[in-house]
C-alpha cells in the first residue's frame, strides 16, 4: 500500500478495529465512566467510518481516531453544560411548595434592581435569565461576542445580588413602580424588546 493512497473499505475496517481497545481506554480516561466511554467509542467509530475518505494511508489510525474521540467528548461536554439532571422527587417538592407571600415584593425589587444596571448588563441578564436564551444566542442578538456576553451576565448577576442583598437602590430606579403587575409586565416587555 503506497502512502497517501486511500485505503480500501476492508483495510480501513481492519485498522479501525485494531484501535478499539485503545479507544475504549482513552474514552474511559476522559469520561471516567465505562458507559459514557462506550458511547464515545461508538460515536467515534461512526464518525471515522463516515470520514474514511479523509484518512491518509500510512498515518496513524490511532492518533486520527483519538482526535475524533476527544473532539466528540468535549463537544458533548459543552452541550451538557447547559443541561441539568432531572430528579423527580426534587421536582415534586419544588412544584408543590406554596408560594411565599413576599414573592410580589421580591419581583418589584427585582424590577427596581434591573433599572440600576447599565443598559448592556440589563440587556444581557434579561436575554439569558428571563428570556432563556443561551449565551451564544444572546450574543448574536446583542451583536457581541460570546465572551463579552458571559462577562456582562456575570457582572449583572453580581451587581443584582449586591443590590438585592443590601437594598442599595439609587435614583436610577426611582421611576420604577413597585406594583407587582407592572414589575412583571416591565420585565416581560424588556424580554420581548431585547429579542426583536
Amino acid at each position: 500500500m503506497s502512502e497517501g493512497a486511500p485505503l480500501s473499505d476492508l483495510d480501513f475496517k481492519k485498522e479501525l478495529a485494531e484501535t478499539l481497545p485503545h479507544l475504549r481506554a482513552f474514552g474511559r480516561s476522559l469520561s471516567g465512566n465505562p458507559d459514557t466511554a462506550d458511547d464515545l467509542v461508538q460515536d467515534t467509530l461512526l464518525k471515522a467510518w463516515a470520514a474514511r475518505d479523509r484518512f491518509v494511508a500510512g498515518s496513524s489510525m490511532r492518533a486520527w481516531t483519538f482526535v475524533i474521540l476527544r473532539n466528540t467528548y468535549f463537544s458533548q461536554m459543552r452541550q451538557n453544560k447547559f443541561k441539568g439532571n432531572y430528579d423527580e422527587l426534587v421536582a415534586e417538592r419544588i412544584l408543590s411548595t406554596p408560594a411565599p407571600q413576599q414573592d410580589p415584593l421580591h419581583l418589584a425589587d427585582l424590577q427596581r434592581a434591573l433599572m440600576e444596571l447599565s443598559d448592556d448588563q440589563r440587556e444581557a441578564i434579561i436575554l439569558v435569565g428571563a428570556g432563556g436564551h443561551s449565551y451564544q444566542d444572546a450574543a448574536d442578538i446583542a451583536g457581541t461576542t460570546l465572551g463579552t456576553m458571559k462577562s456582562r451576565v456575570s457582572r449583572a448577576r453580581a451587581t443584582l445580588h449586591g443590590i438585592l442583598d443590601d437594598g442599595r437602590f439609587t435614583e436610577a430606579s426611582e421611576g420604577s413602580n413597585n406594583s407587582t403587575d407592572s414589575a412583571l409586565e416591565k420585565i416581560l416587555e424588556a424580554v420581548d424588546a431585547a429579542t426583536l
